[in-house]
């Protein structure tokens, strides 16, 4: 099976099995760790912004027009910040390491027209 790695804002490294086709945000609540989430993967908040690590960044799909409008939301954004939500583990990312910000901003859109 996968694995991967959370880093947390104190440099502490976690790593978790990381089963094919759940979400970065999926698997962390799976393994208790300490990221948000708040609007459960649809797409409406930045809270499980994460920082993937560069070596990493360029195996992941490219993100979506939705997702960069959210990450612009997200406290300290860098250019390798994804949301969690956003990233699928395959067997490719057998290994991804992403680091969890030292905050997260909750700024839900509402996408209701």
């Amino acid at each position: 099976m996968p694995k991967m790695t959370f880093v947390s804002p104190d440099g502490s490294r976690t790593e978790v099995e990381a089963p094919e086709g759940l979400s970065v945000l999926e698997i962390a609540h799976r393994n208790k760790v300490d990221i948000e989430g708040a609007c459960e993967g649809s797409l409406a908040c930045s809270t499980c912004h994460v920082v993937v690590a560069s070596e990493w960044y360029d195996r992941l799909e490219p993100a979506s027009e939705d997702e960069e409008d959210m990450l612009d939301l997200a406290f300290g954004l860098t250019s390798t910040s994804r949301l969690g939500c956003q990233i699928i583990m395959t067997k490719d990312l057998d290994g991804l390491t992403v680091t969890l910000p030292a905050a997260s901003r909750n700024m839900q859109v509402d996408k209701k027209k």
